[in-house]
């Protein structure tokens, strides 16, 4: 499975760090930005890089996008088809699993003033572990969405 990466100044420090952990488990990474701290960068310039990445690809992509809330990470990810990013800032990481086993998300947008990095690489591995459980309830949903 192959891993992009992106994110604002507001997420640049944590996606960093998230990155060097990916990497030392073994994860194929690709970072898309950005690649240095600018408060003037806009978010969408690196999300939507990644998100036309996973959307090439869906089931064996993956992407996570970091920004101050990961709000408006997740609204641009969602915004290709395709993609169904669920945002994680924080509260129990039970939410992270559910993303997987019930919605098949494949982008984790992470609000980076929110969590810390050992939050950070809770969610990511969890996240990364927890399969779809492709029940048909969930199957038909994500059907009924990707139709709309």
């Amino acid at each position: 499975m192959k891993i992009f990466l992106g994110a604002d100044h507001a997420g640049f420090a944590l996606k960093e760090q998230i990155k060097r952990w990916l990497a030392a488990q073994g994860y194929d990474v690709e970072d898309k930005g950005a690649f240095s701290s600018d408060p003037a960068d806009d978010y969408p310039d690196f999300v939507a890089p990644v998100a036309k990445a996973v959307a090439e690809n869906p089931k064996e992509r993956r992407g996570i996008v970091l920004g101050g809330s990961g709000q408006g990470e997740a609204i641009v990810a969602n915004r290709f088809p395709g993609v169904r990013a669920a945002v994680y800032y924080g509260g129990p990481e039970k939410i992270v699993s559910l993303s997987r086993e019930h919605n098949d998300a494949n982008i984790l947008a992470l609000g980076a003033r929110f969590v810390s990095e050992e939050e950070a690489i809770v969610a990511v591995e969890r996240w990364l572990a927890t399969p779809f459980s492709g029940d048909e309830r969930h199957v038909r949903r994500i059907k009924k969405t990707d139709a709309l």
